[in-house]
């Protein structure tokens, strides 16, 4: 049977095919570490107690019809006032929109602003861009990034690619890699899309600029998230911002996001998610409207959520920092926010106890499930050729001791290969 030729060209998710491998190894009764999802156990990072109760509180209350398709008003209002308390953002309630977590919000963007055979710039390794570049028959121009700049885009690297584009894509945090953009990198690359919009005729689409932070609350030590319209407020009428409770609240299953930006940006995507309907549940609004007020709380959960996050990456970083000076072909890079490390497993070429020779990064990662019952998602998930051995490990399911464990394993694992 015949399929439009959208659902013929969408690609598969490796993570999927990642996820596949363990479920069969668990129904053999194996038991694997799974670092691939980008989640929190719940039980190891429950919500906050006061959104929990008031969620309760709010079924108690029949607050279980429609909410408004842009989102209840006193959620917006107190969104509002979240993005002035924390980031120093003017945006009225107008300018907001919530939407059943943050994936709504990134399609309708790409829906709001990008045309069939438009240009969208975004760097690789990143989330989801080629994908919502498949469902708008855009054309992804994809910029491949190293370890030089910890993955993270340049103004030089994005430059060339700019001319006649209708979107750039960005995010900082980073989802695979928990790196950061420097605050003087982000002033070079908002100078090169405030420059190009100075080339575009009166009328003519501005190159926009989507700004994913729903990883800014989860930042440690010195590392500081910034964002396009703090550092140059003239990019306001073009930044529409990606953000929400999943991440900072670990909340992703609250399904409560928030996007602001531009009114007349905003009000489209109003319609998008709308029609939809891909709102959030409307007793989950009136717990987090009630939440996002209580600083006191908040301060207190985000506090201790990004301790004990970051107590995990920085032992597992540490971890793998020793495994290097010990001779093994491995590296990783100093974890900044959300909650990933990036590390390297460079075995390509290497052969198993087996006689199978790892030619990819899938076959690095398969390896380390069946050797070391642990499994890591290459980059190559994220839009980055196989034969680049690094990859995103997430934490957020795992315990300080689960992590703990982790490195002997890996090591008598790749301790096998000739």
């Amino acid at each position: 049977m015949s399929v439009s030729l959208l659902a013929q060209n969408l690609h598969g998710s490796e993570i999927i095919k990642i996820a596949g491998e363990i479920n069969e190894l668990k129904k053999q009764g194996q038991d694997i570490a799974n670092l691939t999802i980008g989640d929190f156990d719940s039980n190891i990072y429950p919500i906050p107690d006061q959104l929990k109760q008031g969620i309760v509180d709010a079924y108690g209350d029949n607050q279980t019809n429609y909410p408004p398709a842009d989102g209840m008003l006193n959620l917006r209002e107190s969104v509002s006032a979240f993005l002035k308390s924390r980031y120093d953002l003017d945006y009225s309630s107008n300018e907001i929109l919530i939407s059943g977590g943050s994936r709504p919000l990134i399609y309708s963007i790409y829906m709001a602003v990008v045309d069939p055979g438009d240009k969208v710039v975004f760097p690789a390794p990143s989330w989801n861009n080629n994908h919502y570049c498949d469902l708008t028959g855009s054309e992804a121009v994809i910029i491949q990034t190293g370890p030089e700049h910890n993955f993270m885009p340049t103004a030089n690297e994005i430059r060339p690619h700019l001319k006649g584009a209708a979107l750039l894509a960005l995010c900082s945090p980073l989802n695979p890699t928990g790196t950061m953009f420097s605050k003087k990198d982000l002033e070079e690359i908002c100078d090169l899309v405030i420059a190009e919009n100075k080339t575009r005729k009166a009328g003519e689409k501005p190159l926009y600029i989507l700004y994913d932070q729903i990883y800014s609350q989860l930042t440690f030590g010195e590392h500081v998230h910034y964002n396009p319209v703090s550092l140059r407020p003239e990019l306001k009428d073009v930044t529409i911002f990606v953000d929400g409770a999943s991440k900072c609240f670990a909340a992703t299953g609250v399904r409560v996001g928030w996007g602001f930006g531009p009114a007349h940006v905003i009000n489209h995507m109003k319609s998008i998610v709308g029609h939809m309907g891909a709102w959030a549940p409307k007793a989950e609004q009136v717990a987090m409207a009630k939440y996002l007020k209580q600083d006191d709380f908040v301060k207190s959960y985000l506090s201790q959520l990004k301790s004990n996050i970051q107590n995990s990456l920085n032992t597992l970083h540490q971890d793998f920092q020793q495994l290097k000076t010990e001779g093994f072909n491995v590296d990783s890079i100093e974890p900044m926010g959300a909650i990933y490390l990036t590390v390297k497993v460079d075995y390509a070429g290497k052969t198993t106890p087996d006689g199978t020779v790892l030619k990819t990064s899938a076959d690095i990662n398969f390896y380390l499930i069946k050797e070391a019952k642990v499994a890591f998602v290459p980059f190559s998930a994220f839009g980055t050729p196989g034969d680049v051995n690094w990859f995103r490990v997430s934490v957020g399911a795992s315990t300080l001791a689960d992590i703990k464990e982790l490195t002997p394993r890996i090591k008598e694992a790749l301790s096998k290969l000739k």
